[in-house]
């Protein structure tokens, strides 16, 4: 009995293709052929490709095929990839759970991850802002992040006229702007101290992380918005170290040391 390439590819459950392929891989040695040029492919062919299309289902590369068949070390082998499929699978529980949350949450397919339950309070900029913060920083801070965006929100800080502010927006709007955000950074200073001091919060080096920063900042917002984001900031340290220092000395403990 012989068959086709393509009747072979029918009894294996597979494609011409993937025959053609494992071929050009050197897994499948190419058969006879047929007075008229056609491959005849035997037995050992279709027990081969089997063994192979075997392997792959269980995750083995096509690279490992013969190391994984032929090798002592078989076992071991089998063993890392179940880690890996292991891994793979985790990344996507991880990933449906996060199409869930998009869904439940009619948020944009492109929200950072852990972020899609405050979505609808995120600008494109602050959404492009966080995906880079998801690279500098831990997923503790990410998660501090998260919930500061929720607290800002139900305080009624939604940054929609920050987005909106025109590059020649005027000194009383700037400063206006300025002193609005700066009491959402005085209040997430005081309720996150480590923002005062990230470093240990940081995915990469602190000169990584603070160039990046600076960079992303010059690239997404206008003149008027980093005029009006180094105002908040400056205002909003002062306010925090005010409170910190009302507390303190209510405390009897006196003022804490400046961040």
């Amino acid at each position: 009995m012989a068959w086709s390439t393509s009747e072979l590819a029918d009894l294996a459950g597979t494609t011409v293709n993937t025959i053609r392929h494992y071929h050009r891989l050197g897994l499948l040695a190419e058969p006879d052929r047929r007075y008229n040029g056609y491959k005849k492919y035997g037995v050992p062919h279709l027990v081969r490709l089997l063994r192979i299309r075997r392997l792959a289902e269980l995750g083995v590369p096509l690279s490992e095929v013969d190391r994984v068949a032929d090798s002592a070390g078989t076992a071991d082998r089998l063993r890392e990839v179940d880690a890996d499929l292991a891994a793979k699978i985790e990344q996507l529980q991880q990933a449906r759970g996060e199409i869930a949350a998009i869904l439940s949450n009619n948020a944009p397919p492109d929200v950072p991850a852990g972020f899609a339950s405050v979505a609808e309070h995120l600008s494109e900029v602050d959404r492009s802002v966080i995906h880079i913060y998801s690279k500098l920083y831990d997923e503790s801070a990410l998660a501090d992040l998260r919930d500061m965006v929720a607290e800002d929100a139900e305080a009624g800080d939604d940054g929609k006229e920050l987005d909106a502010l025109p590059p020649d927006a005027d000194e009383p709007t700037r400063q206006r702007l300025a002193e609005t955000i700066a009491q959402g950074i005085a209040r997430n200073l005081v309720d996150y101290p480590w923002l005062s001091d990230p470093a240990g919060h940081l995915a990469t080096s602190g000169r990584v992380a603070q160039e990046t920063f600076v960079e992303a900042v010059t690239a997404l917002y206008n003149p008027a918005q980093r005029d009006v984001l180094t105002r908040a900031a400056v205002l909003g340290h002062q306010i925090a170290q005010e409170v910190l220092a009302a507390r303190g000395d209510a405390d009897g403990e006196g003022s804490p040391p400046t961040p």
